[in-house]
């Protein structure tokens, strides 16, 4: 039995007001600066700088860079108290030049450096992970007495930083880490998101017996899953213990870089702002700093007018558990649902005549010499070509969706599926033997319809809205099913119009990756029919977007695993290497090997702790030095720079995981 089952009795599954109302939590207000946060202020946008701390000149060029790109708080590390002290002196810089954004120290292992920096800028931020206990990665067994000793221990070193952030007027985020647990709050809790909220709560407990409510709490996680649970858990908490609801920062830890990081930050991010929670967002990416500010600022924009969405119905009683992840049950229908791994459908129904090469931007690619075909880790699964069916013959791992009025007609209807509205379905004399897709949406959620699923077993789903408020929308489709006892498998679609690859991205991510997360959805069909291109060619390349990102979603989500998985920090003043041309030697290297997550962090601070759901771990320990992981354990340490990705790779190897990449074939 799970931790989180042993204190069901904590749990009263209420952690938003309304699972399809768009309301944005109304949260304590927290003044930083001359810049308040929470209420009904604007949800804020952060970064955080990547420069040495003691490099003046060039921290306060950078954040210039930041403010410019939208930055509205600034973090800059603190890891002594030398930086601590440089923090006043960066802060007076930039308020000569005019600027005043409020600026945060990242505090670690040194409550010295944090007692130092709240006399000086206008909030700090600790990890309860390692601000008083030092992490040794032991399994130590804690009575209630020996516990509630390391508590006095806490208190201890942590009032006097309370007692001079309630004399300066200074902010504090208690910023929980989920890789960052100490040994104790992983000896009563485990690796669990009530471990993480927990270990905020106690230092919060402190701050209000000492009435010091200037505070902004944090849930990270490099897991989208684990991230969105703690959260969520964190406010029920808050409630249960008739503590304020305080403002909550949001962020995925160590999202990475690129694409990838982008639709990792959108799948947590936005599962969050979906349902109202979020004061301030910083998206961490492997990149400069003054990248991330926009990224954030289109998630939260989009929820500007989002109040004034249609009306979905209530869904007063929840059956899916929001703190743990769970699968919805469903039917196995050919190879959709049950265990099956969510599947990816691909519309190329806007091709006007579709050739062996199209293909090759949805994983599958022609082989002349030899007469065969091959695929790619993000190998599409099915297409659907509407009323323009393949005049050949499909290689076995592609299936192919036809309108149904188009299929009645077909020849050879074996390997070809129909697509049929509610009203076609119903009214057709033929119907496929194994597998019939209908597309549906609210309005054919009927008592019948109801029965027709429960009738025939050979039914998936293509859930669609029109609503403005998308993801609770489908949420409150499938809420249905589960209602009626309905396992028909379920596909999530969503078309966008005319929108830029970015934003696409960043809300195709947040719309499918909210409700995967929840273990609701076994498929993903996304399209953009309305968007103009100038050629067929760019319409063709466009589809490999399309493909890469369903997979991307997949992924981020923790739901189908099709390619290697960075988990990389954004860089800081603690970094001992250069992460972007690291992070890029790495890849370049490993990114054939699906499935495995690697870790690459550019100090200890975000070492063994940050990495938490990585396989293998990348390390700086020194200059020009590396420190090499399995999972949390070090197993070489101090290997020189020049050497340690070869080393990464043997160890991959010694493992039996690596496997050679294969030069890629020019098949056209």
């Amino acid at each position: 039995m799970s931790v989180l089952e042993n204190k069901k009795e904590l749990l009263n599954w209420n952690y938003c007001s309304s699972l399809t109302e768009y309301k944005r939590r109304l949260s304590h207000v927290v003044q930083i600066g001359d810049l308040p946060m929470g209420g009904n202020y604007p949800i804020r946008i952060q970064s955080m700088t990547t420069i040495d701390t003691m490099d003046t000149q060039g921290s306060v060029q950078q954040c210039i860079r930041m403010i410019n790109s939208g930055c509205e708080y600034i973090r800059i590390t603190a890891p002594s108290i030398k930086e601590a002290q440089n923090l006043g002196i960066i802060k007076k810089e930039l308020n000569q030049l005019g600027y005043k954004t409020p600026l945060i120290a990242d505090i670690h292992f040194t409550p010295n450096a944090a007692e130092v920096a709240a006399r000086l800028v206008e909030k700090v931020r600790i990890n309860p992970g390692n601000y008083v206990d030092k992490k040794k990665f032991e399994t130590i067994e804690y009575s209630d007495s020996s516990y509630e000793q390391e508590i006095e221990r806490i208190r201890d070193k942590f009032i006097p930083l309370i007692k001079i952030c309630k004399e300066y007027g200074t902010a504090m985020r208690i910023g929980t880490n989920h890789g960052s647990l100490s040994d104790r709050i992983l000896s009563r809790y485990g690796d669990t998101p009530i471990g993480m909220v927990e270990s905020a709560l106690e230092f919060l407990r402190i701050c209000e017996e000492y009435n010091y409510f200037n505070i902004v709490l944090s849930m990270k996680a490099s897991n989208t899953q684990v991230m969105v649970q703690a959260y969520r858990l964190l406010v029920q908490k808050l409630e249960e213990e008739n503590l304020k609801p305080y403002p909550l920062h949001l962020g995925v830890t160590e999202a990475g870089e690129g694409e990838d990081g982008r639709i990792k930050s959108a799948v947590g991010i936005g599962a969050l702002l979906e349902d109202g929670l979020g004061d301030t967002v910083r998206v961490s990416l492997t990149e400069e700093p003054e990248y991330e500010a926009p990224v954030a600022k289109m998630l939260i924009d989009r929820y500007i007018n989002r109040g004034q969405h249609k009306p979905i119905q209530e869904i007063t009683t929840s059956l899916i558990n929001p703190y743990q992840y769970f699968r919805r049950n469903t039917n196995e229908v050919l190879n959709i649902g049950a265990i099956n791994v969510p599947r990816v459908i691909m519309d190329i129904s806007g091709l006007e005549s579709i050739d062996y090469n199209d293909l090759k931007q949805l994983g599958h690619y022609y082989l002349p010499l030899t007469d065969k075909w091959g695929m790619t880790d993000l190998g599409t699964d099915y297409i659907y070509t509407g009323s323009s069916p393949i005049s050949f013959m499909l290689p076995n791992g592609l299936k192919e969706i036809v309108d149904d009025s188009v299929w009645q007609r077909l020849d050879q209807k074996q390997h070809v599926f129909p697509l049929f509205t509610l009203d076609s379905f119903q009214s057709s004399n033929e119907k496929h033997l194994d597998l019939n897709f209908i597309r549906v949406n609210y309005k054919d959620f009927t008592p019948a319809f109801y029965t027709l699923l429960l009738e025939h077993t050979n039914i998936v789903l293509i859930l669609y809205t029109q609503n403005l408020h998308a993801m609770p929308a489908l949420r409150r489709l499938t809420h249905f099913l589960i209602e009626k006892g309905i396992k028909t498998p379920i596909v999530l679609e969503r078309s966008y119009l005319n929108m830029p690859d970015e934003q696409l991205q960043l809300f195709a991510s947040t719309d499918c990756g909210s409700l995967l997360i929840d273990g609701l959805g076994d498929g993903i069909f996304l399209s953009t029919r309305e968007n103009s291109f100038t050629d067929r060619q760019e319409k063709v390349a466009h589809l490999k977007t399309l493909n890469n990102l369903s997979f991307g979603i997949l992924q981020a989500a923790r739901t189908r695993m099709s390619k290697t998985e960075y988990i990389s920090c954004p860089s800081c003043g603690r970094t001992l290497f250069d992460l972007q041309e690291t992070t890029a030697m790495i890849r370049k290297r490993t990114d054939h090997l699906k499935g495995i997550k690697i870790g690459i962090m550019g100090c200890i601070v975000n070492g063994p702790g940050e990495m938490a759901d990585a396989d293998y771990g990348y390390v700086g320990v020194g200059k020009d030095k590396i420190a090499l992981y399995r999972g949390q354990n070090v197993v070489k340490k101090a290997v020189s720079s020049d050497k340690a990705v070869d080393e990464l790779i043997e160890l991959i190897r010694e493992d039996g995981k690596w496997i050679e990449a294969t030069q890629e074939i020019d098949y056209q």
